[in-house]
């Protein structure tokens, strides 16, 4: 085991959730869940263990943490409760810069799908472009609820790895015991 992945089973829960709570958006639950499952020899036991807590978390916890996740190219600037993961992340795939048509497309497509599902459209932006979060929105407004929340929660656990890798990064660049 590395040293870092030592100072992660080390913490304490409190300061483990202050380290990886933001992980899921507004969601420190599934984190506060996971630190009882230490210790974790990698990141990916790691990552495994907070995906399990989120395979057994029930439907209604499920559909909260979606909800947590703010609408795409719609808040950014103007919502203060946008994390700063999440400005950057929309930022990585360009929302920040859209056209008034390419806005006016989010804004109907993101109307279209909360009406559909109840919850907001979620997609790992780190890994996409504008193009193809358009195009993943319009092909998964067709799905039945049930395989879009499992789809949305597929995508939270892609956002949640990038998240970690940059946790993890940075506490092996920090000093411990700081």
């Amino acid at each position: 085991m590395n040293l870092v992945m030592q100072r992660v089973n080390e913490m304490e829960p409190a300061r483990f959730v202050e380290w990886f709570g933001a992980l899921y958006e507004h969601s420190p639950w599934v984190v506060e869940r996971a630190a009882a499952l230490r210790p974790f020899a990698d990141p990916g036991a790691m990552l495994a263990a907070m995906t399990g807590v989120l395979d057994r978390a029930t439907v209604e916890e499920k559909l909260a943490l979606v909800r947590a996740h703010p609408e795409l190219a719609r808040r950014a600037g103007l919502d203060p409760d946008l994390t700063r993961a999440s400005q950057a992340e929309q930022a990585s795939a360009g929302l920040d810069r859209l056209t008034p048509e390419e806005y006016a497309r989010f804004n109907r497509l993101n109307d279209g799908y909360a009406a559909r599902f109840g919850m907001p459209f979620v997609i790992c932006v780190r890994l996409s472009d504008k193009a193809l979060i358009l195009s993943e929105m319009e092909r998964r407004l067709a799905q039945a609820p049930v395989e879009e929340l499992d789809t949305a929660i597929v995508e939270i656990g892609k956002i949640a790895t990038l998240r970690l890798t940059d946790a993890l990064g940075v506490l092996a660049r920090e000093e411990p015991g700081s």
